[in-house]
């Protein structure tokens, strides 16, 4: 092994451990407080809409800013920015368990939104810069099990916290971790930027603006009602927006985000099985997380033990599946963990009854924990590969603000179908409305496994002339930093290029 070799191993190393550390916190922070909220309340007052916007503001300056935060990267360095954003996300999680009243919790929730905006799309931005594309899906595989892990255990630890320690411990776990990453950051990821790269100011406006319109109106759908007038301008007003962003960007001269990688039939495909996974996924363990204790009788850290043969599968199946990704292409991997997880939820949904028994759940469990692990790692590869390497940050960026999006739309969706059909007044009723609901789930996540049955087998960004790729290739700065994306042709040829280190994957649409 040569000491160049020796040395992109270690950064890439370095750069999977760090990254993968950092989304941790980011993803944990969604729901981590979710079980925590009783013991807030008692400490320090306020009412139930109060209580809502500890963990709405955490979801609505997330989801608003993760393009912007992605395009900041591209535009100014992603490592610079990425530490950056943990910096932010570092401070506020201080500010939030020193917090002596509701108002300055739920401002510190905000900011935190904010850093874990900046950090997420730019941790996989980086590690897909540092890992070469031969290895690249076992390495997403790793960042796409911890991602998970934290994803389904938020309102584990945050129990856990909250029933041994105190709730403060919730945010105060996130300093030293950051305060030690952050060094780390700067000593051992290399720069990398897309050096033509100017900030769409209108573009970026647009975007947090309808994102912000569209996930404040489901995230108050539930609590002020869906007719209300709030709710309707909201949700109507962002998707106005919305559209107004997508014929803008699609006439802009250096847009935010190029509207022509839509064309891809591999990126529109794992963006659309990602916004229903997760639109499955998350209401589902939001309403599933509740059941367990109020008609299980569990505690908030019993509930997350027995749904650790759920989460925990990522840990063991992600790496796998990463693995196999690289070997067999990510679409069917990413399509056969979808598939997994929709017949998960639907045997939970057939198996609910107010006569809990722990033990017949747990294959369900076991099945709707590999089908979650195979999505993560091929999906994020898949987005990086269906894209020029200088426009990876702002892919990522998009595909993490589909999952946000998604997130929130399956929390506000399947607490309707709940809220219409049963409520919290009996087990029974619990029941009543919780079936239903997971069947909707089900079916999101099922409909998500076809639209991942159109991702090309063999994913790379289609050829184009040698005067894109050179500029992509010049696009990208910094020592040791080789962003090829993988072999094969988007749409499902059999033609293969470069991998390895320096390997460049032929770009255009």
């Amino acid at each position: 092994m040569t000491q160049q070799s020796t040395a992109r191993r270690g950064t890439a190393v370095w750069a999977l451990v760090i990254t993968s550390v950092a989304s941790f916190m980011g993803a944990l922070d969604n729901l981590v407080v979710t079980t925590a909220l009783p013991n807030i309340r008692e400490d320090l007052g306020g009412g139930l809409e109060d209580l809502e916007w500890t963990v709405s503001a955490y979801t609505l300056t997330f989801a608003v800013l993760l393009m912007t935060g992605a395009a900041l990267g591209d535009r100014f360095g992603r490592r610079r920015i990425f530490a950056l954003g943990l910096g932010i996300f570092t401070a506020a999680s201080a500010a939030a368990a020193l917090s002596d009243g509701i108002d300055g919790l739920v401002a510190a929730r905000a900011v935190q939104g904010v850093g874990a905006a900046i950090l997420m799309p730019l941790s996989l931005t980086l590690l897909t810069a540092a890992v070469p594309a031969a290895r690249r899906g076992a390495a997403l595989g790793v960042w796409g099990a911890v991602q998970g892990i934290a994803v389904a255990t938020g309102p584990l630890v945050g129990g856990a916290l909250t029933e041994h320690i105190s709730w403060h411990w919730i945010f105060w776990l996130n300093v030293p971790i950051g305060v030690i990453v952050i060094p780390l950051v700067l000593l051992r990821l290399d720069e990398s930027r897309n050096a033509g790269s100017r900030l769409d100011l209108p573009g970026t406006a647009l975007a947090s603006a309808s994102l912000f319109g569209i996930v404040y109106g489901l995230v108050r759908g539930n609590p002020d009602g869906w007719t209300s007038g709030t709710v309707l301008t909201s949700l109507i007003g962002g998707s106005v927006l919305l559209l107004g962003f997508v014929a803008y960007e699609t006439r802009a001269k250096h847009p935010m985000l190029p509207m022509r990688l839509f064309r891809s039939r591999a990126f529109s495909a794992v963006n659309g099985a990602s916004l229903l996974m997760f639109v499955g996924m998350f209401g589902s363990i939001f309403l599933l997380s509740q059941f367990l204790q109020g008609v299980g009788g569990y505690s908030p850290t019993e509930a997350g033990i027995r749904m650790l043969p759920w989460t925990g599968m990522s840990l063991i199946v992600a790496p796998l599946a990463g693995i196999l990704s690289d070997r067999i292409g990510g679409g069917p991997v990413v399509a056969a963990g979808l598939a997994l997880q929709a017949v998960s939820l639907g045997w939970i949904a057939a198996l609910l009854s107010a006569d809990f028994s722990y033990g017949p759940y747990l294959p369900a469990f076991v099945v709707g924990g590999i089908g979650m692990a195979l999505y993560f790692a091929p999906a994020a590869n898949v987005v990086m590969s269906s894209v020029r390497p200088s426009e990876q940050g702002i892919a990522s960026g998009a595909n993490n603000a589909v999952r946000e999006l998604g997130g929130a739309l399956g929390v506000a969706v399947l607490s309707a179908v709940f809220a219409s059909r049963g409520g919290y007044e009996t087990p029974q009723a619990f029941v009543d409305g919780l079936r239903p609901a997971v069947w909707a789930g089900a079916a999101g996540v099922a409909v998500g496994a076809l639209a991942a049955f159109l991702i090309p087998r063999r994913v790379g960004a289609s050829a184009a002339t040698p005067h894109d790729a050179d500029a992509d290739a010049d696009a990208e700065t910094g020592a040791g930093t080789g962003t090829g994306t993988g072999a094969g042709t988007e749409e499902g040829g059999t033609g293969t290029a470069p991998s390895g280190p320096d390997a460049r994957t032929p770009v255009g649409v």
